[in-house]
């Protein structure tokens, strides 16, 4: 029969509970659960986690030919978190703490990426003139794809209903099969509808209203208006993933990665500022580990 003797050395300590860290953090098991299957009390067990929750790991940037990255950032209480992940496996390449999502930080971002071995082929977006600037700036020959979604989110936001004229209902109705579209075929007709809509209809979405005492005027359908010229101005860039379909055409993977990491947060209010930080990037390292 072999003995197993463990180092009652703290730091030996703290890796033989290194799993159960893990548990906590990437599968959202309570204390109550890690106490019953470790043996470990709750106050072991958070000494232990909050002493891991001291330092970070470092993420590793992996280098790859035609990446097809999909970027987004999302908010928490004080701080922006801005990823950059690999459509192919949702591997996450990059993180940035910031307070929004920057031109000269995302250009820094994307130019440390290529410098770095990762190939940029596309970069799936929700649109924010920043992100677009930065990735033009960066690279020109880098494919933007528009996040399909967030245009129809935004569009049906704007487009009530229950709209009483007839241009809103056609519009709306145009906008709710954008993410069928897979074909050109598809592509062709959606955008010549999209055409025949606005010259049927051209003249009610420029109507103004003027106040006669100012002279100043406004466009009175100004959510038809502008759900129009929303799609108009995304439209070179919302199809590339039919030439190509390892492109995404939705950020929906980044975002449901952002909503299952808040939900894991969540879980853990008592944090301190940094600690959240440094749970978020152990959150991301477990993730990558996959």
């Amino acid at each position: 029969m072999e003995f197993f003797f463990t180092q009652n050395r703290p730091e030996q300590k703290i890796r033989n509970r290194f799993i159960w860290f893990k548990k906590w953090a990437l599968e959202r098991q309570t204390y109550k659960t890690l106490c019953r299957d470790s043996g470990y009390s709750k106050d072991t067990l958070q000494r232990t986690f909050y002493k891991i929750l001291e330092s970070s790991p470092v993420l590793k940037i992996i280098k790859r030919d035609h990446v097809n990255l999909r970027m987004d950032g999302t908010y928490f209480a004080k701080f922006c978190l801005v990823a950059y992940q690999d459509n192919f496996d949702g591997y996450t390449q990059l993180i940035r703490f910031t307070d929004g999502e920057h031109f000269e930080e995302v250009k820094e971002d994307l130019t440390n990426l290529l410098l770095l071995g990762v190939k940029l082929e596309s970069i799936t977006s929700n649109g924010d003139k920043s992100v677009l600037k930065a990735i033009k700036k960066t690279d020109e020959n880098i494919i933007i794809q528009r996040c399909l979604v967030h245009i129809q989110r935004m569009c049906l936001i704007w487009l009530t209903k229950f709209s009483k004229h007839l241009a809103g209902q056609e519009l709306r109705k145009h906008v709710l099969i954008l993410l069928k579209i897979k074909t050109h075929n598809d592509r062709i007709w959606w955008i010549k509808n999209l055409n025949l809509w606005h010259e049927k209809h051209k003249d009610y979405i420029n109507e103004k209203t003027i106040n006669l005492e100012t002279q100043r005027y406004w466009y009175t359908h100004k959510f038809l208006r502008r759900s129009y010229f929303t799609i108009k101005r995304a439209l070179p860039n919302m199809f590339h993933y039919i030439d190509n379909p390892s492109i995404p055409k939705t950020t929906n993977g980044i975002e449901g990665y952002f909503s299952h990491l808040k939900n894991h947060l969540d879980l853990h209010r008592g944090l301190t500022l940094k600690n959240r930080i440094n749970f978020i990037k152990w959150y991301v390292y477990f993730s990558n580990e996959k």
